[in-house]
């Protein structure tokens, strides 16, 4: 049996919970998240897992989050113990792979995949991401260049945003 390791973080966007396994890092719950939350994800993902509450498993991910927050991290170092189907993965890591400061739109990771059709299904991938930030789905936009749905919120996104396109590594979330 699992167990998931959970803590609550202080950051520069407000309170954060983040969930680790033994495998790693699963599950980042953002400031005014919407949807069904960690509780969803636990049903969906963990069902019967043992919850404690520990900061240490989840240290490492707490600090480069924060750094990242603080705009003195580019990219992430850590291990992933992701829960999702293949084509959500694949989508996680086209979206990992966008450059820190750019964005692409759903159409365009769609195209991405070998699968120009499936510009929702890259929506609904994005919008079940697990580890925001981490995975950083704030990146993928309209194709129109707006803002769409977060789960920490629209006015997130555009903060996570303004911060990267400032001097790289250099910038301050507004």
């Amino acid at each position: 049996m699992d167990t998931v390791y959970t803590a609550e973080v202080d950051s520069p966007v407000g309170a954060l919970r983040l969930a680790s396994t033994e495998d790693g890092l699963v599950y980042v719950e953002l400031p005014r998240a919407s949807g069904r939350g960690f509780a969803g994800w636990l049903e969906r993902h963990a069902l019967g897992a043992a919850q404690r509450e520990a900061y240490a498993p989840n240290r490492v991910a707490a600090a480069q989050i924060c750094e990242y927050l603080e705009g003195k991290r580019l990219e992430f170092d850590l291990p992933l113990d992701l829960r999702a189907t293949d084509f959500q993965k694949r989508v996680y890591g086209a979206i990992a792979a966008i450059p820190y400061g750019e964005t692409r739109s759903y159409a365009e990771v769609a195209s991405q995949l070998g699968r120009a059709n499936a510009v929702r299904a890259v929506g609904a991938a994005s919008g079940a991401n697990p580890v925001p930030l981490v995975i950083p789905c704030h990146r993928v936009i309209a194709k129109d260049g707006h803002l769409q749905g977060y789960a920490g919120g629209v006015r997130l996104k555009g903060r996570l945003l303004a911060m990267e396109r400032a001097r790289p590594g250099q910038g301050r979330l507004l």
